[in-house]
């Protein structure tokens, strides 16, 4: 095994929990054990071929009569049976102790595949927003599924490895108790022949590693793109590309994965007809000895019982060696998402919501998504007095929705500050700050679940508070539709929502926010699926519910904006005009082209 590999291991090793490392240590003694009785086994094979051949030299053995005799043994034949029951005993032992080992070796591989599995799950959630973005959801996908499989088999080699060379190293030593030379022999053909094997296949099984951990983000991706947009699949008939794709990435991931089974596999053959070989060289040598074959037939049964042990031992470790190689590029892929950091205040019990009295502002605000990017955000302040209602209007590009992410907490300043009733919004109060915010995105997310448990998407079912589902769902302008179904909030939604139109998921995008509570609604974009009679029935209802309710929105209808506080257009990231719909209308030739090109648009 390579450096590389032990780095690895030892770093999964770290991710493992306390239990789990406790249980491998109980489970490398049961090892010890197993192979104590397999020695045992292997040593009482002698005295029993012995018995069956010459029973009259086995009790001539010094100290073999005084034991038997004590035991009320008079005669050589009368050994037959006890030391035929000692054998059976034995390798009885053994083979249970080897099934026990094998039934806890397998619980604690997938046991702690479950345990890798949640653990990144938990961690990649609790990932800020700007690392979600900034890679693909294949990668992840791939990385908690098809990855922490193979972590689970490397684990479950690793296990099968340690207790290979255990028994190894048990039956070697008892091979070198029977015939010094013979076993000196058999391990350097069978040592050498692997060692080679193992030389020689490295790099293939490096170079099928890495492509069998690209391939399987390839293949997820090529899953969730074909299905993700099926309705334009349909339509264009691409089927046949989302095929191709598929299919490329497929074969060369199973051509891999069959490849590494090949090259862990083959040896044994090769290994079997060489120590059949080996066995048949042995007998015609000690058949040339004193006492003939006769004499030399217990030690012979002996290496025979031993080279059985033996060549299944040697494969075994080097079938698991073979997986760790060829499985270490989805090993480090997988152990890269275990080492994602975690905020230990993310895990404490969620914070009460954060109340803000009389505003909040954002003071030269810059921000950039990367270090090396264009800044996004540049010397952006303004004021957003509590209960009021506020719009951003702008060009595609111009950073609206980036605005509302920096107020929501999804991503913080480079530069400047974010003040709620002037105090610096800081890490601590990141998360009750964020329960004082609800929103509502142009493109809903629905589980395939219930009316209800999409309103109150996350709480737990038996926590979901019915009264506020349906108030939520009547402001919505959507409680009427929901409770003529037959089930009525129990209805089920189907994956995406597929059996609801675009109106009422953004409809029950919207309930969703309302039953969160929130002083702060965010929408963006989040009405543009609504005709125009629902969409101001809509924002009536909202408004209704309070002076304490703060409306921020990204929209282009004039409906939507008319009613407005205040409006702050946006440009390049920066603020280029703010006032009320008609002050803007006065002062900003861009925002008058805008409002004539949505009138022209209508």
């Amino acid at each position: 095994m390579s450096r590389f590999d032990d780095y690895l291991l030892l770093r999964l090793w770290r991710h493992l929990e306390v239990r789990r490392r406790r249980q491998f240590f109980l489970l490398f003694g049961l090892m010890l054990i197993s192979a104590i009785s397999e020695l045992v086994t292997l040593g009482a094979v002698l005295p029993f071929l012995g018995v069956l051949t010459a029973p009259d030299l086995v009790y001539a053995y010094p100290g073999v009569a005084a034991v038997a005799q004590s035991f009320g043994i008079t005669s050589a034949e009368q050994l037959l049976l006890p030391i035929t029951l000692v054998f059976v005993a034995a390798a009885v032992v053994a083979g249970l102790f080897r099934i026990t080992l094998l039934w806890m070796s397998t619980r604690l591989a997938f046991g702690s595949g479950a345990d890798i599995s949640l653990d990144i799950y938990r961690r990649t959630l609790y990932q800020p927003y700007s690392v979600h973005i900034s890679r693909n959801s294949s990668e992840v996908i791939s990385g908690i599924t098809n990855k922490v499989a193979t972590a689970v088999s490397v684990l479950n080699q690793v296990l099968t490895l340690i207790s290979s060379l255990v028994l190894m190293t048990a039956i070697i030593t008892g091979l070198f108790l029977i015939d010094f030379r013979i076993a000196l022999f058999s391990c350097v053909a069978f040592g050498g022949a692997y060692g080679l094997l193992s030389y020689l296949s490295q790099s293939k099984l490096k170079r099928n590693s890495q492509t069998i951990a690209s391939e399987q983000t390839h293949v997820v991706k090529a899953l969730q793109e074909g299905l993700g947009g099926i309705r334009d699949v349909l339509l264009d008939g691409t089927q046949r590309v989302y095929c191709d794709i598929f299919r490329k990435a497929s074969q060369q991931l199973r051509r891999s994965q069959g490849s590494n089974l090949f090259l862990a596999g083959s040896p044994r053959y090769a290994m079997e007809s060489m120590g059949m070989v080996l066995i048949a060289i042995l007998a015609y040598s000690l058949s040339g000895q004193t006492g003939g074959v006769a004499t030399a037939f217990p030690v012979l049964g002996a290496l025979a019982l031993g080279a059985q042990r033996l060549l299944p031992a040697w494969q075994q470790a080097y079938n698991a060696w073979a997986t760790i190689r060829g499985s270490r590029a989805s090993l480090g892929s997988t152990i890269e998402l275990l080492d994602q950091p975690v905020s230990p205040e993310l895990l404490l019990p969620a914070p009460p919501p954060l109340k803000f009295v009389k505003n909040i502002a954002f003071k030269d605000v810059c921000f950039k998504h990367s270090p090396n990017g264009p800044w996004v955000i540049q010397n952006l302040s303004l004021e957003i007095r509590k209960g009021s209602k506020v719009a951003f209007v702008g060009s595609t590009g111009s950073g609206k929705s980036t605005t509302l992410d920096l107020l929501m907490g999804l991503v913080s300043p480079v530069e400047g500050r974010f003040l709620v009733d002037g105090e610096p919004l800081n890490e601590n109060d990141l998360r009750a700050w964020q329960r004082t915010v609800a929103h509502v995105p142009q493109s809903i997310f629905l589980a395939d679940a219930t009316i209800a448990q999409n309103i109150a998407l996350g709480v737990p079912v038996a926590q979901i508070n019915m009264e506020r589902v349906r108030h939520a769902a009547a402001v919505a302008q959507i409680a009427e539709f929901f409770e003529s179904q037959r089930l009525g909030y129990e209805t089920m939604v189907g994956e995406r929502g597929v059996r609801l139109s675009g109106g009422q998921r953004q409809r029950i995008g919207i309930a969703r926010a309302l039953y969160k509570d929130a002083e702060v609604l965010v929408f963006d974009e989040a009405t543009s699926a609504l005709d125009n009679t629902t969409e101001q029935a809509v924002m009536q209802a909202i408004q209704e519910l309070g002076s304490h309710i703060t409306i921020i929105l990204i929209a282009h209808r004039l409906t939507t904006i008319l009613a407005c506080d205040k409006i702050f257009e946006i440009e390049s990231g920066r603020i280029v005009a703010q006032g009320t719909y008609e002050e803007l209308l006065a002062s900003s030739s861009s925002f008058r082209q805008m409002a004539a090109s949505v009138v022209k648009g209508h």
